[in-house]
């Protein structure tokens, strides 16, 4: 059973989310719920929990502030933030900083459910591997270390501009070499990888009322409107207003 420290202000989302995590029936066990970021802390360092699911606006310390204290001691831990779509760019901060995901107010059933089970399966992956033969252990090679670190720095800058020429350059391969690497560890082409993250998050970002499709292009990567609504429309079959048409609005808050 992994243990789940939840830290939020405002005690009915707490309350909701842990009600989720319980209808779930995943391993997951909440474990503490702390309504201040100075409690959280107090409550991530006595009970050592497997994944922190915190606010990013708290009193005390606030969600990126805590992290970067966890991180002092306790690096094991995974950390989702609970944001706004208005702190958007806090959650990506929370990215870089390690954070496993991040989930948008009102948190929604299923999208809660593919976080745990995403961090279920990195888990059960971990463990697996650390029953590996040291034989098989041994055949991880400095490729495979520098295939890793680049789709780590893409998972982190994929709304940033950047190229394939650069980050090639950065780890001394050639730009070929290097797409035929990203195909293999991901499964998809570099600029098909990058428009995936970057479409999952305009998804969830116009399911907010209060922003237009224009600042929902701007705030995932895209500056050119046109093209964002085709490459929108390349993976999901429709253009991004249709899309938030169908969907049940979220309050813009």
């Amino acid at each position: 059973m992994y243990k789940v420290v939840i830290a939020d202000d405002e005690v009915w989302v707490a309350i909701g989310i842990k009600k989720l995590i319980h209808r779930s029936s995943l391993p997951f066990e909440v474990v503490g719920e702390a309504s201040n970021g100075i409690k959280a802390l107090e409550m991530v360092r006595e009970m050592r929990p497997d994944l922190l699911i915190t606010d990013i606006r708290m009193p005390g310390l606030n969600g990126l502030e805590l992290v970067k204290r966890i991180r002092e001691s306790e690096s094991l831990i995974q950390i989702v933030f609970i944001s706004g779509y208005a702190e958007f760019e806090y959650a990506k901060e929370g990215l870089r900083l390690g954070a496993l995901d991040y989930l948008l107010k009102p948190v929604e059933e299923e999208s809660l459910r593919k976080v745990l089970l995403r961090y279920q399966a990195a888990r059960e992956e971990k463990t697996k591997q650390a029953a590996q033969p040291e034989s098989e252990e041994a055949g991880f090679s400095i490729e495979d270390y520098r295939i890793r670190k680049v789709v780590d720095e893409i998972n982190i800058r994929y709304t940033e501009k950047i190229s394939l020429q650069e980050l090639a350059d950065k780890c001394g391969l050639s730009s070929g070499h290097l797409s035929a690497l990203i195909k293999r560890e991901t499964g998809a082409s570099f600029s098909d990888y990058v428009a995936a993250k970057r479409i999952g998050d305009a998804k969830k970002l116009l399911l907010q009322e209060g922003l237009s499709i224009e600042e929902v292009a701007y705030q995932v990567g895209y500056h050119d409107y046109f093209y964002f609504t085709k490459v929108f429309k390349k993976h999901e079959g429709i253009s991004p207003s249709a899309f938030r048409k169908q969907q049940p609005a979220r309050p813009g808050s």
